[in-house]
């Protein structure tokens, strides 16, 4: 599996840093100049601290690297966090940076494009640029933690967000969902 993760300066660094560990396969990563700052703003970590994650960091000002074209296919690529801004541009088929553009050719050749969007709340113009990119095909993923599992930490937060994003590139997590049984059902609450 080949998997193109773009980080943007959207809330939510703790988020992608579990991602980029835990993501199997060929992976390349690409920070644009607000997803460093949030990146070390919330997690005190820099992109050199990734490095062994990923088969390559590539950067956000470099159009000519590869997945800015289809000959350099993908399985997938992950924006997580994506912000507000580069969810526009995408609807709007700007692709003025690394990561905007292999956004779009991710769409243009069809392959699996997951926006993992941290913004709220939603103006309409964000919501209409959310409609545009999964009518395109791509996959809005709001970052929403699940409660289901009764968080106690952030990893608990984090981890169960994560396997379901996992799932969504093809990755058997191995987990799932068990309801803790509290009631014969709605009726009895």
């Amino acid at each position: 599996m080949r998997i193109l993760i773009g980080v943007t300066g959207g809330s939510g660094a703790v988020f992608a840093v579990d991602f980029i560990r835990r993501c199997p396969g060929e992976k390349y990563l690409a920070l644009s100049r607000w997803g460093r700052y949030v990146l070390k703003q919330e997690t005190k970590l820099r992109p050199a601290d990734l490095a062994e994650y990923v088969d390559e960091i590539l950067t956000d000002h470099d159009l000519s690297q590869p997945f800015s074209s289809g000959t350099n296919p993908l399985d997938a690529m992950v924006i997580i966090p994506c912000s507000s801004t580069t969810l526009c541009k995408i609807a709007a088929g700007i692709g003025d940076t690394f990561i905007t553009r292999a956004a779009a050719v991710t769409l243009k050749e069809r392959r699996r494009l997951i926006l993992v969007l941290r913004e709220t709340p939603l103006s309409t113009i964000q919501l209409e640029a959310a409609a545009k990119v999964s009518s395109a095909g791509a996959i809005v993923m709001p970052l929403c933690p699940p409660f289901y599992f009764r968080p106690h930490t952030v990893d608990d937060l984090v981890t169960p967000f994560v396997d379901h994003l996992l799932t969504l590139i093809g990755v058997d997590v191995g987990r799932r969902w068990q309801p803790d049984v509290i009631a014969d059902g709605p009726e009895d609450l």
